[in-house]
């Protein structure tokens, strides 16, 4: 995540139709977010955006152009960016590209590294704060934090196993049904 010294990492796998709306949904999946804030891609110079809000700044709509109409190549990078108060940056990475397995399921995460910060923890400074409150029993926000994410929380873990039941959850008709 751009601004952090935090490497959250996850590989995945996935069919190159997939329009970036689509794959904002697949990446709330993966991050563990609720997908409730605007986003845009930045490819190339050119963002697209949150179809919703396409007319109130200059970016392309997401639902128009998929992820292979782009011509990606191995060691292409793009930008996701979400939730424009908190500003969550995200530099992705086409680390390679990999043939599709006959009958296999996609999206699939194939690994992962380090949980994702809870939504609405207020950006990267919140994140460091909400860490330092969880962290320290005696902290005067620690049972609020706490309480807040729902019990404990572990920055260093990822849960793969949850992240591919969630991604499996996202049939395709889900993320045409999303609101955007």
């Amino acid at each position: 995540m751009g601004g952090t010294h935090r490497n959250i990492k996850a590989i995945m796998k996935g069919a190159g139709v997939t329009t970036k709306s689509d794959g904002m949904c697949i990446l709330q999946r993966v991050m563990g977010w609720e997908g409730s804030h605007l986003y845009q891609f930045v490819i190339g110079g050119i963002a697209y955006g949150d179809p919703g809000m396409v007319g109130e700044w200059d970016a392309e709509n997401t639902r128009t152009v998929t992820l292979a109409t782009l011509a990606w190549g191995e060691k292409s990078k793009l930008l996701y960016e979400y939730d424009f108060g908190d500003r969550w940056e995200h530099e992705l990475l086409v680390e390679k590209i990999l043939p599709l397995d006959e009958g296999k399921r996609y999206p699939v995460c194939l690994t992962g590294k380090r949980a994702c910060p809870p939504e609405d923890c207020g950006g990267i400074w919140g994140y460091a704060s909400f860490l330092e409150a969880i962290d320290d029993p005696e902290h005067p926000e620690h049972e609020e934090m706490v309480e807040w994410v729902g019990g404990a929380f572990d920055p260093e873990v990822f849960d793969l196993d949850e992240v591919n039941v969630e991604l499996q959850r996202l049939t395709s008709s889900e993320v045409r049904r999303r609101p955007r």
